[in-house]
């Protein structure tokens, strides 16, 4: 399939949907559509870093990859007295992920079209970046968002991150052990592993 997600202008035929799903304890009303990350709901690495992170009420996140939204979104209701930054390369998804901001009523959220961080200013910080990160656009790729993400941390913010083991947690893990001073496994599940890097 040449035209997947990791592209700024999915060619591909519209096929939106629209559906309920309970995560954290709230509902959430999504619309997707066919060129984005998981158009038919929500995946289980997402679902399975959307258990797990842990978003301070006034935190300030930066989401990488937000497809049409349901990690940052969820982060949203969670620092509801912060603020979340979406991004995306996909212009697609980014109309997507706003229109579930307005769908469930979230305004703490600014959502962008981005190619990886070139949108965000070099010295903005953030407390919590959060990312599943698009596998299919290659290591390269995955490797420059930990490293965006590790310059764009404040002293002691984190990055949460979700990856398969099958699709290169290991060398992930390395990754992210080259950045951080420290990096957790804070759960697996089905081959998920959630990993927490702490900027210190």
């Amino acid at each position: 399939m040449s035209d997947h997600y990791y592209t700024s202008q999915p060619t591909v035929a519209h096929d939106r949907k629209v559906w309920e799903v309970q995560l954290r304890g709230q509902v959430f009303r999504f619309v997707s559509d066919a060129g984005v990350f998981a158009k038919g709901g929500v995946d289980y690495g997402s679902r399975t870093l959307i258990e797990a992170m842990d978003i301070p009420s006034g935190a300030k996140v930066l989401d990488v990859g937000c497809g049409y939204g349901p990690i940052g979104l969820t982060a949203a209701k969670l620092a509801i007295e912060g603020h979340v930054t979406m991004i995306d390369v996909n212009s697609r998804a980014v109309e997507l992920a706003r229109e579930n901001a307005i769908v469930n009523k979230l305004n703490n959220v600014t959502i962008v079209e981005s190619d990886l961080f070139a949108a965000i200013e070099d010295e903005e910080q953030f407390d919590v970046v959060l990312t599943n990160p698009p596998i299919r656009a290659g290591k390269e790729t995955v490797h420059a968002i930990f490293e965006g993400a590790f310059e764009r941390l404040r002293q002691g913010g984190s990055l949460w991150i979700v990856i398969q083991k099958k699709q290169g947690a290991p060398s992930a893990r390395q990754k992210l052990e080259s950045l951080f001073a420290k990096v957790e496994e804070v759960t697996k599940d089905k081959g998920y592993r959630i990993y927490k890097a702490t900027k210190n």
